[in-house]
């Protein structure tokens, strides 16, 4: 079961008893009003929408509720994440505001109204908020930082350079990193001239990515005049980050002499948002989707020019399965440049494909391929490799070859490339050239775990090479640790070469991590057999049979199987 699904399932049963709890504890007098108008049902329809980040929904029944903050504070934190996740950031500053004339301010209105003090340009009056936030016991380690944070930056007015770095510099040291954005833009907005090397300090990290900030990097050069430096920053960057979704748009409007994305390093309020921007990934990264997104909504209220955040959020939509709006965000960011017009239908795509509309998906890619006013490398590759995972082989080769043509085999994609056209050749019955092309591509990079797995498992199916695909099986398996593909065909290879006993320990362990994958039920029933378990070899066989996913020609062997035996 998918974990979100299954997170979604145990929450739903909390749920229910949290919103019996909340109301049977509620005052009578209170509890009459609000039971007797069917708010019961609002209320818990209201969390479980919200869990699902269907925030809209999730809203329009949880403000019918209004009163119950008196009776019930978690209403209010719930209401408040509402609000914000479904952009009505003003209906969440008054509603604050009237917990705070109510003695019930907590973090979240604390938080909400500071953001909105710094966004009218009242840093004193925001600072009063954040450090009232601070008292009131932030949710996480990653919330006292933020709050923390963001009281420093609406302080600036009262300290010196000198004085605002040492504030900085006490933060909480478990986020190093995040410390060393901070002062970065920190030097920045004070327009120190040592700016440029904190950038590429913070840029040169080889023990943290920070390739997003090359972006910035270049962006500040820009700001200050510098626009050689900065198309330099990014030419240079790319080479290192050729798939930065930012660092390819930004190269795009220093060419064309657009802004898709404003950034100014003079405003608390932009550096605010990204710091927000952070912390949302930050949570997003755990798994935690909806607070995710509601920081991501407070960046974007900050910093509305910004939208590449939207990115971020639209990823989220898509890992809980919210297609609709993940696709609704990626279609506004087509407006933002050819990068991101590539980009947006790239997962659009992928969606539809999810949604089984797969005609759909590759008509769409591939009129935007065809539309791109560029056509490098890495566009083509993406192209060539979207054909090959729908099963269009002979068009994917094309592209795969259009590539090869214009690299060398010491350019990064080579191996990737190879690997790709070598399968597309393999599923159209041209094993010579597949074989080539999947040894080209282990020859360049020798420790491709599901290349050698691929190539060796092909062998072993012709009855080739086993042996040598045993031991390379070997090393995958080492590369790899755990991988269900290659533990099956590891257990595979020692079958075909009459090693029963050991194969049925490494097919049994395939078995346990992909409980329903056709291949590896045939193969477990198989090893069974061989091993003397008849019953419990038709047994698995059947089951193959019953799998929606065993594909036609793998139905008829089984029942081959099941008349005849092995």
């Amino acid at each position: 079961m998918n974990i979100n699904k299954l997170y979604l399932k145990i929450t739903t049963h909390i749920l229910i008893v949290t919103v019996l709890i909340t109301f049977s504890t509620l005052n009578a007098k209170n509890f009459d009003k609000f039971n007797k108008a069917g708010n019961v049902a609002d209320y818990f329809s209201g969390i479980l929408l919200l869990n699902q980040s269907k925030y809209e929904d999730s809203y329009k029944y949880l403000k019918k509720l209004d009163g119950l903050e008196k009776s019930h504070l978690n209403y209010s934190s719930i209401y408040l994440n509402s609000l914000v996740n479904s952009g009505k950031f003003s209906q969440a500053f008054i509603f604050s505001k009237k917990l705070e004339k109510e003695s019930q301010g907590s973090f979240e209105t604390n938080l909400i109204i500071g953001i909105y003090h710094i966004k009218n340009n009242k840093p004193k009056l925001a600072n009063k908020y954040f450090l009232k936030a601070k008292e009131n016991s932030p949710n996480t380690i990653l919330d006292s930082y933020l709050i923390n944070s963001l009281s420093n930056w609406t302080n600036l007015e009262e300290k010196n350079y000198e004085e605002t770095i040492f504030e900085f510099n006490k933060l909480d040291s478990r986020f190093a990193n995040l410390n060393k954005i901070q002062n970065v833009f920190l030097s920045s907005f004070f327009g120190k001239d040592e700016s440029e090397i904190f950038f590429k300090e913070l840029t040169s990290d080889k023990n943290t990515d920070f390739s997003r900030y090359n972006y910035f990097y270049a962006k500040y050069m820009q700001s200050i005049g510098k626009f050689k430096k900065a198309k330099n920053i990014i030419d240079n960057s790319l080479k290192k980050y050729p798939r930065n979704l930012l660092l390819n748009q930004y190269k795009l409007d220093l060419k064309n002499s657009e802004n898709n994305f404003l950034f100014d390093f003079k405003k608390e309020t932009h550096i605010i948002a990204e710091i927000l921007y952070i912390v949302a990934n930050a949570f997003s990264s755990q798994s935690i989707y909806s607070i995710s997104n509601f920081y991501l909504n407070l960046s974007k209220y900050l910093n509305k020019d910004f939208h590449a955040y939207d990115t971020l959020m639209a990823e989220n939509f898509y890992n809980i399965d919210d297609f609709s709006n993940a696709k609704k965000i990626y279609r506004s960011l087509e407006d933002y440049g050819n990068a991101f017009k590539w980009y947006s239908n790239k997962q659009i795509s992928r969606i539809l494909v999810k949604e089984e509309k797969k005609d759909e998906a590759i008509k769409l890619l591939k009129t935007t391929y065809n539309k791109l006013p560029f056509k490098e490398v890495y566009e083509t590759f993406d192209y060539a490799e979207f054909l090959k995972n729908n099963e269009e082989f002979e068009d994917s080769i094309k592209y795969y070859t259009y590539i090869l043509n214009k690299i060398e085999d010491d350019h990064p994609l080579y191996p990737e490339v190879t690997d790709g056209r070598g399968v597309s050749y393999e599923r159209v019955g041209k094993w010579n050239k597949a074989e080539k092309d999947l040894l080209s591509s282990l020859d360049v990079n020798p420790n491709q775990a599901y290349v050698i797995n691929y190539l060796a498992y092909s062998w072993i199916e012709q009855g080739v090479k086993i042996k040598q695909s045993l031991s390379m099986l070997e090393k995958a398996n080492k590369l790899k640790s755990n991988d269900p593909y290659i533990i099956d065909s590891l257990g595979w290879a020692l079958f075909k070469l009459k090693r029963y006993k050991e194969s049925k320990k490494y097919l049994q362990l395939a078995l346990q991590l992909m409980p329903a994958d056709p291949i590896v039920n045939d193969h477990y029933g198989d090893v069974l057999w061989r091993n003397g378990n008849e019953i419990q070899a038709r047994y698995y066989w059947n089951y193959v049979l019953n799998l929606k996913k065993t594909e036609k020609d793998l139905k008829e062997k089984v029942k081959e199987k099941l008349t005849k035996g092995l």
